[in-house]
């Protein structure tokens, strides 16, 4: 053992630039050869993947993961502060739209420019678990759109966005009865415009549980796009109850959602739950077991989580539809993303980048909004899709 001791004196002896040096190059090797990779592409040889190789150059090109965050935890908590300080405010024109139970919810209208045409392409943006219009990955979004053309309508979820609950009922990831009133009102206003969704997280979800459970779906859409779905939201708990971030994550999600439902009590009760034990979740599990599944008529978590994994339905969607995962997301493992059923169908292309967190997708020293990967993959899937006509070709 003196060799190993008389090694390691003489590796302190060098100077402190010697070792700076040799640990910055073992990084930057590392950073290279093991972090920066071209995603990958889970779809069937056809039309589709044909269709985006062509036509969505960032798929042929290499995910450069920001180089001081390369780690998955890392990525889904400092991609907030980084847009934060970037992704300047947004103005909309907010609609309140009336439910057919007499609930509202708010939908925040961007147009790409002044007195745009109602035929004008238009995306409907589902935020995720607690997200609103003003979430960081919402505003990069709407503003990607707008620098390609295209109008986006933000679907604030019951008593989020700055409304009031007016029914004593929110919201859940496999109930769709809202996103079908929502898609029609737009699919009217809109009228004669190419109509498109895109779901983030469990808005992905939501959104992935209309186009395969909503029989007319396709004559209302006509392409799609889901970014960090948690496909099989039983692998995901799984995955966000594991200590000690992810888990931090996991209550950080969980307090939000008791918090909400505070806010709300005087509207919720009474109710099938007892909201003073909703109060007092400490993970999501925990949270869907006393609020969710009784709010919804499911008999248990475990039914509810069926119902909303869409890992198992996406041989059902009728139109072309991209998604973005990351191999490395803690709200959803590789293991949970459906690559051999994707790798089956003609009209789904799953990317899924090596890194990238949870709705992160960092690139560069420093992100600016604009050339966030996720924000670039969407303009350019959707430029392709709607203003280039793309859509007509999967009639």
């Amino acid at each position: 053992m003196s060799w190993i001791a008389s090694s390691f004196s003489s590796l302190l002896s060098l100077p402190s630039w010697c070792i700076g040096s040799a640990l910055s190059s073992g990084y930057i090797l590392y950073y290279l050869f093991d972090v920066v990779k071209k995603p990958s592409l889970a779809s069937s040889d056809g039309k589709f993947r044909e269709f985006l190789e062509k036509n969505v150059p960032l798929l042929n090109e290499k995910f450069w993961p920001t180089v001081w965050c390369i780690e998955a935890r890392a990525q889904t908590l400092m991609a907030s502060f980084v847009r934060a300080t970037v992704i300047p405010q947004i103005t909309y024109r907010r609609e309140i739209f009336t439910l057919k139970d007499g609930g509202d919810i708010c939908l925040d209208w961007m147009d790409p420019y002044e007195n745009c045409p109602s035929n004008t392409p238009t995306i409907i943006i589902l935020p995720g678990l607690t997200g609103a219009s003003h979430a960081d990955y919402v505003k990069g979004l709407v503003l990607a759109a707008r620098t390609i053309g295209i109008r986006t309508v933000v679907f604030n979820q019951r008593g989020i966005g700055g409304i009031s609950l007016k029914t004593p009922r929110t919201y859940c990831a496999s109930n769709v009865e809202d996103v079908v009133e929502v898609v029609a009102h737009v699919k009217e206003v809109c009228e004669g415009a190419p109509l498109a969704g895109t779901g983030i997280s469990m808005g992905g979800l939501i959104l992935g549980n209309y186009l395969a459970g909503v029989e007319d779906s396709e004559n209302y859409l006509s392409c799609a796009m889901l970014i960090s779905v948690p496909w099989n939201v039983f692998r995901g708990a799984e995955s966000i109850e594991q200590p000690i971030v992810n888990l931090m994550l996991n209550r950080h999600l969980a307090s939000c959602l008791c918090n909400i439902v505070k806010n709300v009590r005087h509207i919720m009760e009474p109710g099938p739950y007892v909201i003073d034990d909703v109060l007092k979740s400490k993970t999501i599990r925990e949270f869907d077991s006393k609020f969710t599944v009784k709010q919804f008529g499911y008999k248990d978590v475990d039914d509810y989580y069926a119902h909303a994994s869409i890992h198992n339905k996406i041989h059902k969607f009728k139109v072309p539809v991209l998604c973005l995962s990351a191999a490395d997301d803690p709200f959803q493992p590789y293991d949970g993303i459906p690559v051999e059923e994707a790798n089956k169908l003609e009209n789904i292309g799953i990317v899924i980048t090596s890194r990238g967190g949870h709705i992160g997708f960092m690139e560069g020293i420093w992100p600016l909004h604009r050339n966030q990967y996720m924000f670039k993959l969407f303009a350019q899937f959707f430029e392709s899709m709607l203003i280039k006509e793309g859509y007509k070709y999967f009639r």
